[in-house]
């Protein structure tokens, strides 16, 4: 009959002590997914596959937040289907313990919540790219108002292509020379041939 704590954010410049110090009390064991997506199975991510395989019947599972099991709905609601199952309670800070019946009801709707949240976070991305995009296009300055450049190339891609030929260089010895990923070495002689 273990206390047990997941705590997760998504990149790897988040913290889980802000989680940790909410949750307060002293926990018999700790797992975390640090820089996980929530959009990744619960399974599949290495903290909460190693909790699954510790956790037992009668332990209590506890998390700040829905959201920190998973983004994805069907997932949320298949890893606490499968952890009621075992016998594990769920708390969830601030709810309490997730039961079966009302319990899965009220995690389904947050779940969903969470699942909206993570595809609302996609599409405001995606319409800043937009926005961005367009706004270089139109003026030639990024949203600071610089002048951009692009990316500027390590290399000149005729004189790459030129020293691997003429030297009978390999793709593998030609990037190591230039420090240039294969991939480029690749774009850069086609593009000269």
């Amino acid at each position: 009959m273990s206390n047990i704590a997941y705590y997760r954010v998504s990149t790897s410049d988040q913290s889980i002590e802000s989680q940790r110090a909410a949750m307060g009390g002293s926990f018999d064991e700790e797992f975390d997914d640090v820089g996980v997506s929530g959009a990744i199975l619960a399974a599949k991510r290495p903290g909460f596959a190693r909790l699954l395989a510790f956790i037992r019947k009668g332990d209590t599972l506890h998390v700040y937040a829905v959201d920190r099991l998973g983004r994805d709905a069907l997932d949320v609601q298949s890893t606490v289907r499968l952890l009621l199952g075992k016998g594990v309670a769920v708390h969830v800070h601030g709810l309490g313990v997730m039961a079966k019946g009302a319990g899965e009801l009220i995690l389904a709707v947050l779940a969903q919540v969470a699942d909206m949240e993570r595809q609302r976070i996609a599409e405001r991305t995606a319409a800043g790219r937009q926005v961005a995009r367009e706004s270089l296009t139109r003026t030639g300055l990024t949203h600071r108002g610089k002048e951009s450049l692009g990316r500027p190339a390590k290399a000149d891609a005729g004189e790459v292509a030129r020293w691997r030929r003429e030297g009978g260089a390999s793709l593998a010895k030609t990037a190591e020379h230039w420090g240039l990923s294969l991939a480029t070495v690749k774009r850069y002689c086609a593009c000269s041939q």
